[in-house]
């Protein structure tokens, strides 16, 4: 129960954390982006909830309200994951080691780690089944003791999730290089092959929620 700014910003930080660390299509990302392109660019996957969450948590409290046809909406959604994950999943299977090419180099492409990020986000069903399972209720009683105590909860929140983030991207960036490049090669192998599993999940919850 969020009473105060202290109880919201603990209970913020929580839920936060917890979905910072949980695995899942964006963790998977932050990870990938910084084995191949650095911790920058897993750092810039990180900053997605800061991006996709306004939207997402107005969207999923409309969606709340209108739960009755919420299902098919969350249907097309989760699709589209589907479609954006496995087109990830194979630039994972595809990636090849520096040094691992003709002439010990191989063409850089475009990291594009902000905009992976926001799509995963946008398109993950996971955020909006929490804020409107879990995030929307309480987000509705910290408004109810005031603005300050909802920018409390949604500060804190947004504050911690990306912070775990980021965490996951320097500890991948610090202990990566023991790995060596035929490491680096399997981690993003492993990592496309979950994220190929997710998006046949995806699939899966896609034609569930079509037919809720």
């Amino acid at each position: 129960m969020i009473t105060s700014t202290g109880t919201a910003a603990l209970s913020g930080a929580a839920f936060g954390l917890s979905a910072g660390v949980t695995p899942g299509p964006l963790l998977a990302l932050v990870i990938a982006q910084t084995l191949a392109h650095g911790p920058r660019e897993g750092g810039k996957v990180a900053l997605a909830p800061l991006l996709t969450d306004t939207p997402i948590i107005l969207a999923a409290i409309m969606l709340t309200k209108s739960a009755a046809g919420h299902g098919p909406v969350l249907g097309v959604i989760t699709l589209c994951g589907a479609a954006f994950l496995l087109y990830c999943s194979l630039d994972c299977l595809r990636f090849k080691p520096p040094g691992s090419g003709p002439a010990g180099r191989q063409p850089q492409k475009a990291p594009g780690s902000i905009r992976k990020g926001v799509l995963a986000n946008f398109l993950n069903p996971g955020p909006y089944l929490f804020w409107m399972t879990v995030g929307a209720p309480l987000a509705i009683q910290a408004l109810a003791q005031g603005w300050p105590v909802l920018a409390c909860f949604l500060g804190a929140f947004s504050l911690t999730i990306v912070a775990a983030k980021f965490g996951v991207a320097l500890t991948t960036w610090r202990f990566g290089p023991v790995l060596g490049s035929r490491g680096y090669a399997w981690v993003m192998r492993g990592l496309g092959l979950m994220l190929l599993a997710y998006a046949a999940l995806f699939v899966r919850d896609g034609w569930l929620l079509f037919s809720s």
